[in-house]
């Protein structure tokens, strides 16, 4: 059947781009009216809704690079969301003319167009987009896109605001879908990218307490900074950005700092008099990790387990030192990709040679051709020779290897091989040392600069992992479009980052057998 044309309803601007966007733009002018990015912040916190109406310039609401990234991406798969309902028409207007775009969508319903797409409604002094508005026999379908692989908890009081207010300015809603990603959908059949599913029901019980939230929110934007307690909803179901301005600064070696407790436990130590791990008592049970920081910390010294020794025994030379970056991409564009998998694009490899020294190998992609198949091989030669693979979490590391053997089956025994000699340096660590300056982790990032002084990620333009992520797929999928300088620059970035971490394995590995021998020498 032929797909209807879509039509577009344009003004003199465009929605900002991924770089332009901030966690602000979603907010009327108006401070007296909410929307319904306003009602969903003040229903986790009314608190964090008032900062964002009488402070929107705050610097907490400029999104981070990861942030960005998941905005532009949103857009794209809300953009690709329209073409599984054909025939509509876009109120493509700029984001901050509500008034515009609610009597636009007034006079596209006019049309009887079998869908509207970021339709606006104004009742109840509150602004609501809908993503896709569909016409159907006995009124309409409220369709919210999301760009997850599932439906959440969150998605329900988004959809039930949305169909509150359309009732209130007069339109009929029949239903209610939640309109997301399908984790089962392979490229390059994307004809089941998404999953429609109906939430009518749960957004019915859901519209219960809508009016009298709307109501309470209006209220006290009205009047002072509310004063709200801090507590689970600060980080529930979302971080909120104002956190810090809450939550106190917390002492150093805070009992919240043991490794992976639980805040239930926190707040019990805390309770009972153990403010800080310089607090507890030697006589009180602790886990076996617990206790070995308890007792770097008290000392203000290193703690190494005679163990250690016989944990270094699998990382027999000759060893390779091995890293990936990956990228995760909502629309999935390579053979046998599904939406958000994590894919392998960049590696570093660290060698040691027979005759002493190290070699340094490494791949990134810089385009947007399917990386794989050149990365398997350069991987596969710069791990030849090598008794084992170290990695740091190498859980990371073999599931990327696996990626890759789906992907170049042709090269499936060999990556093989590699994956079966993995080791892995974190657990070594976690289990045998402990340095009162890793604050509680075990992440690299945290061991490296206590164990290896003056070598750190502070003197690099990229420093994390997330970083990495949003600026590989910067330079594979618009490097292209940039100034030769730029782009060299950002490959070049980026290379020092991945080679920083291998680099990191080899110091620590080095550091660690120095301890061995350091306790070997006392016998």
């Amino acid at each position: 059947m032929a797909r209807r044309q879509a039509r577009r309803v344009t003004g003199h601007g465009k929605y900002p781009s991924g770089s332009e966007l901030s966690l602000r733009s979603s907010m009327p002018s108006d401070p007296s009216r909410l929307s319904k990015s306003r009602y969903l912040s003040g229903l986790q916190c009314h608190k964090q809704l008032w900062w964002r109406v009488h402070e929107p310039e705050a610097p907490e609401l400029s999104p981070t690079p990861g942030q960005q990234n998941l905005f532009a991406q949103g857009r794209e798969v809300g953009e690709r969301a329209r073409g599984h309902v054909p025939g509509g028409e876009l109120i493509d207007l700029p984001f901050y003319e509500y008034d515009n775009k609610v009597t636009a969508t007034r006079e596209a319903l006019q049309r009887n167009l079998p869908a509207i797409y970021e339709a606006w409604f104004l009742a109840d002094e509150t602004y609501a987009g809908v993503d896709i508005l569909e016409r159907t026999s006995r009124g309409h379908t409220v369709i919210e896109v999301k760009a997850s692989n599932s439906r959440k908890p969150e998605h329900l009081p988004d959809a039930a605001v949305q169909v509150h207010v359309l009732r209130r300015a007069g339109l009929q809603v029949e239903r209610a879908e939640v309109m997301h990603l399908n984790r089962e959908c392979r490229f390059p059949d994307l004809s089941n990218l998404f999953v429609r599913e109906d939430v009518t029901a749960l957004v019915e019980a859901a519209l219960i307490g809508v009016p009298d939230e709307l109501a309470a929110q209006q209220r006290m934007l009205d009047g002072p900074l509310p004063d709200v307690p801090i507590g689970e909803h600060c980080t529930n179901p979302y971080e909120c950005p104002f956190i810090e301005r809450c939550w106190p600064k917390l002492p150093d070696h805070h009992v919240s700092k043991l490794y992976r407790i639980e805040r239930k436990q926190a707040l019990e130590l805390e309770a009972d008099g153990y403010a800080t791990i310089y607090d507890i008592p030697s006589d009180l049970e602790l886990s076996v990790i617990h206790a070995r920081q308890v007792k770097a910390v008290q000392s203000g010294r290193m703690v190494v387990e005679p163990t250690l020794t016989k944990a270094l025994v699998p990382f027999a030379s000759p060893l390779a030192f091995l890293d990936f970056e990956t990228v995760s991409l909502a629309i999935p564009r390579w053979p046998g990709c599904r939406p958000w998998q994590q894919l392998p694009v960049q590696f570093s490899v660290h060698m040691e040679e027979r005759g002493g020294g190290l070699a340094h190998h490494q791949w990134i992609a810089d385009g947007p051709e399917d990386p794989r198949p050149a990365l398997a091989e350069a991987l596969v030669e710069a791990c030849t020779g090598a008794r084992r693979v170290v990695a740091y979490h190498a859980s990371f590391e073999r599931e990327c290897i696996r990626r890759l053997r789906e992907g170049v089956p042709r090269l499936a025994k060999e990556l093989e091989r590699i994956e079966k000699r993995l080791v892995d340096l974190l657990p070594v660590i976690r289990r045998h040392v402990y340095h009162p300056d890793f604050g509680g982790g075990f992440s690299i990032k945290k061991t490296l600069p206590a164990l290896v002084p003056g070598l750190s990620y502070l003197d690099l333009k990229v420093q994390d992992g997330e970083m990495a992520t949003v600026e590989l797929q910067r330079l594979m999928l618009q490097g292209a479009e940039m100034p030769a300088g730029e782009r060299a620059a950002l490959r070049g970035n980026l290379l020092r980052y991945c080679e920083r971490d291998t680099w990191a394995m080899v110091k620590l590995l080095e550091k660690l057998r120095s301890l061995v021998a350091d306790q070997l020498e006392l016998f």
